[in-house]
C-alpha cells in the first residue's frame, strides 16, 4: 500500500493542502480557489477534500498529517514579545490572544475535528523548514543550497541550508524582529498598499521611480551585513507590537505621512518602492553569496515570500556565484503545506529521492553546447517534481458542457486539435482571450491553465487588459509566456523560467527608439512610450517577467503559442492571471464564465468550447458589478 501523506498550512495567509503519495506530489491547491476569498486564512477544508478526491481516498486512508509549522513555539514568541514591549502592544495582544487560545494552540484538535476517519500521527513541522524542503525536495538538484526568506515563520525570518539527497538541513537563521521580509511589508504599506498581498505592486512601481531614499534607508533603518542578515531600527517600525506595519517616526523621517490606500500615486511612492527594491535586491544578493560560501554548491533553491521578487532572482542569476536556481512557484505561505508533505516523507520517514534526470545535467550540457556552437533542437527534457505547478482541479468536457447547459451560455463546441488555431487567430485580432484548460495551477502565478491571453505586439493592450479587463492599476506590467526554444531570441536569457519568477531584460535588437521627449517624462507617463517590438509586456526599463513554455509540460497552451508564431513571426504572448483585482484566480468553469461576463474579455476557452462575448446574454447583475467597481 503506498503511504499517503496530507499537508496543511492555515490561519495566517493563503492557506492550502497538498497531498503526497510515495513522495510524488498528487494534489496540491490554495483554500482561495473554492471559497473565492483572497489570500483566505481558514482551515483549508474544500482544498483538503479535492486533495482527497484527486486521490480517490477518503481521510481514513491518510498515513500521516502536517502541518506546515509549531504552533506552540509561534505562540512563544509572541508572549516573549509583548512582555519585552509592554505597555506598549497592549490592543494588539488583547486582539491576538482569543484566536490564539480559543483555536491556534489546540491545532491537532482542530484538524482532527475537519479530518473526519483519519486516526493517525499529526505532526507538525518549523516553518522555515518546510519552505525549505519545498524548495529543495521538487527541486532537479541532487545536491544544492537552500535559502529561505519571508517575514516571519516562529522566530526565524530568512535561513540558509544545504539539501542532499534526502537530507536537508538547516544551519543559519535570521530571528525576528530583523526581516527581508517584513522590511519590504513596511514600506508596502506606507506606500498605501495591502500587506502579504501588495508587495509585487511594489516591485512593479519601482521601475519609475528613483533610488533617492537609500541612503536614508541604511543611515536611519537598517544595516546591512556582508552575509546578507541585517539589523533593523525598531524605533521606525511597530510590527512587533502594533496593528500597522510603521507609525509616526517613519513618516517623520520621510517627511511626509503614509500614503493613504486608494490615494492618487505620486512620485514619492515611486521613489520609495525604488529605493526599497534596492535595498532588498542588494541584501538577497549577499545572502545567497554568503550561502553559497558556506555551502560550496553550485545550485541554489530559494522559497519563502521573498523569493517572489522576480527581479531580485533575475539579479541572483545572472550576478550571484550560482550556476543554477530553482524557484518553488508556491513560494509563500501556501507552499509550506507542500513542504512539510514531502518534509515527513524524506525526513521523518528517511525515504531517499526519486530518480529523475537533473535539470542541472542537462541545462549545463545545454550551456556547454551552446558555448561550444554544437547545440542541438529539440532541447533536452526538462525535470522537476512539480509537474508544472499544476496540481489543482481540471474538469472534464462533461462537466463543462453541463455548466453551460445549466447557465444558459452560448458556446461552440470545436475539435480540441482545433482550440490552438481558434485562440491563435483571435490573439492576432487583438482580441482577449479568457483560458481554462487543463489542471489549475498551485501558487500565486496562472500559467496558462488559468490564464487570460493577449498580443504582446499591440501597444493599447497593456493599457485595455489592466483597465477594461482586469479593473486594476494602470502602471502594473504584464508578464510575456514564450516558447521555450525562442527564449534566447527575444530576452536576455537562455534557461528555463517555467513557473514566471524571473525578471530578465528585452534583447536590445527587440527594443525600438525612444523618442528624445520621453526622456523628460516622470513617473507614470513613462507608461505610454512603447520601448520594444512586444510593447505588451516591456516594463519602462525594459525588463520583463519572463515564462518559458514547453510542450510536454502543457501541450494547449504551447500550441497556442506555436499557432500564433506562425501567423505572426513572434512566439511570445501576454499572459497574466484569470481574475479581476480583488478576486482569486478562477477554479470553476461557473468562476470562470462570472470573471468572464464582468470583464471586456472578448473570447472564453473552456478546453474545447469557444464563448464569444458578443453572444452572451447580458445579465444585470454583472453590469452592475462593473459600474460599482472603483479603480486607485
Amino acid at each position: 500500500m503506498p503511504t499517503r501523506i496530507l499537508g496543511i498550512s492555515a490561519y495566517y495567509h493563503d492557506s492550502a493542502a497538498c497531498l503526497v503519495e510515495d513522495g510524488r506530489i498528487v494534489a496540491a491547491a490554495q483554500e482561495e480557489r473554492f471559497s473565492r476569498k483572497k489570500h483566505d486564512a481558514a482551515f483549508p477544508t474544500r482544498a483538503v477534500d479535492y486533495c482527497l478526491k484527486e486521490a480517490g481516498i477518503t481521510a481514513s486512508q491518510l498515513d500521516y498529517v502536517g502541518f506546515y509549522e509549531k504552533p506552540l513555539v509561534k505562540f512563544e514568541r509572541l508572549l516573549e514579545t509583548y512582555s519585552s514591549l509592554a505597555p506598549k502592544g497592549w490592543r494588539s495582544y488583547l486582539m491576538a490572544m482569543p484566536t490564539w487560545l480559543g483555536e491556534k494552540l489546540w491545532m491537532s484538535d482542530d484538524i482532527a475535528d475537519h479530518l473526519e476517519g483519519f486516526e493517525g500521527p499529526i505532526l507538525f513541522g518549523e516553518h522555515h523548514e518546510s519552505h525549505a524542503a519545498s524548495a529543495f525536495y521538487p527541486s532537479p538538484f541532487e545536491q544544492a543550497a537552500v535559502v529561505t526568506m519571508d517575514g516571519v515563520g516562529e522566530w526565524a525570518t530568512s535561513s540558509i541550508g544545504v539539501g542532499r539527497g534526502h537530507d536537508l538541513e538547516i544551519v543559519r537563521e535570521l530571528r525576528f524582529p530583523h526581516s527581508l521580509g517584513l522590511l519590504y511589508s513596511a514600506f508596502t504599506y506606507f506606500a498605501g498598499f495591502k500587506v502579504n498581498s501588495g508587495e509585487y505592486k511594489v516591485m512593479g512601481l519601482a521601475p519609475y521611480g528613483e533610488p533617492n531614499y537609500v541612503k536614508l534607508i541604511k543611515d536611519h533603518l537598517v544595516e546591512i551585513r556582508d552575509d546578507g542578515s541585517l539589523w533593523m531600527n525598531q524605533e521606525y517600525f511597530t510590527y512587533a507590537h502594533g496593528l500597522t506595519m510603521t507609525g509616526s517616526k517613519l513618516e517623520q523621517l520621510i517627511g511626509s505621512p503614509a500614503r493613504q490606500p486608494e490615494s492618487l500615486l505620486t512620485q514619492r511612492e515611486m521613489d520609495l518602492a525604488r529605493s526599497i527594491q534596492e535595498i532588498t535586491e542588494e541584501v538577497m544578493l549577499k545572502m545567497t553569496a554568503f550561502a553559497h560560501r558556506e555551502s560550496g554548491l553550485r545550485d541554489l533553491c530559494l522559497a519563502g515570500g521573498v523569493a517572489l521578487n522576480c527581479v531580485g532572482n533575475g539579479r541572483i542569476l545572472r550576478e550571484g556565484p550560482f550556476e543554477q536556481i530553482w524557484i518553488q512557484p508556491a513560494a509563500g505561505d501556501a507552499g509550506g503545506a507542500l513542504g512539510v508533505a514531502m518534509s515527513l516523507w524524506h525526513r521523518h520517514l528517511g525515504k531517499p529521492r526519486q530518480s529523475a534526470e537533473s535539470l542541472g545535467t542537462w541545462e549545463r550540457q545545454n550551456q556547454r553546447q551552446k558555448a561550444e556552437g554544437t547545440r542541438q533542437n529539440p532541447l533536452p527534457k526538462y525535470a522537476d517534481g512539480m509537474s508544472g505547478s499544476y496540481l489543482g482541479p481540471k474538469f472534464s468536457e462533461e462537466e463543462i458542457a453541463k455548466a453551460i447547459q445549466a447557465g444558459g451560455w452560448i458556446a461552440k463546441r470545436v475539435e480540441p486539435s482545433a482550440v490552438a488555431d481558434v485562440v491563435a487567430e483571435a490573439l492576432a485580432s487583438e482580441k482577449v482571450v479568457g483560458l481554462m484548460q487543463g489542471r489549475m495551477e498551485f501558487g500565486p502565478r496562472a500559467l496558462g491553465g488559468r490564464s487570460i491571453l493577449g498580443d504582446a505586439r499591440s501597444p493599447k493592450m497593456q493599457a485595455v487588459m489592466n483597465v477594461k479587463i482586469k479593473f486594476r492599476e494602470s502602471f502594473r506590467p504584464f508578464a510575456p509566456a514564450v516558447m521555450r526554444e525562442h527564449v534566447a531570441d527575444w530576452f536576455e536569457l537562455d534557461g528555463e523560467s517555467p513557473y514566471m519568477l524571473l525578471v530578465a531584460d528585452v534583447k536590445q535588437d527587440r527594443r525600438i527608439p525612444v523618442p528624445a521627449e520621453a526622456d523628460k517624462l516622470w513617473g507614470i507617463e513613462k507608461l505610454n512610450v512603447p520601448r520594444s517590438t512586444v510593447p505588451a509586456i516591456t516594463h519602462v526599463d525594459y525588463s520583463a517577467r519572463i515564462q518559458t513554455v514547453r510542450r510536454e509540460t502543457n501541450p494547449l497552451y504551447y500550441d497556442i503559442m506555436a499557432a500564433f508564431h506562425r501567423r505572426t513571426g513572434c512566439p511570445v504572448i501576454v499572459n497574466t492571471s484569470f481574475n479581476v483585482r480583488g478576486e482569486p484566480i478562477v477554479c470553476t468553469p461557473e468562476d470562470a464564465y462570472r470573471c468572464f461576463m464582468r470583464t471586456n474579455m472578448d473570447v472564453l476557452v473552456l478546453e474545447n468550447f469557444i464563448l464569444e462575448r458578443t453572444a452572451q446574454p447580458v445579465r444585470e447583475e454583472d453590469e452592475s458589478w462593473k459600474k460599482e467597481f472603483v479603480l486607485d
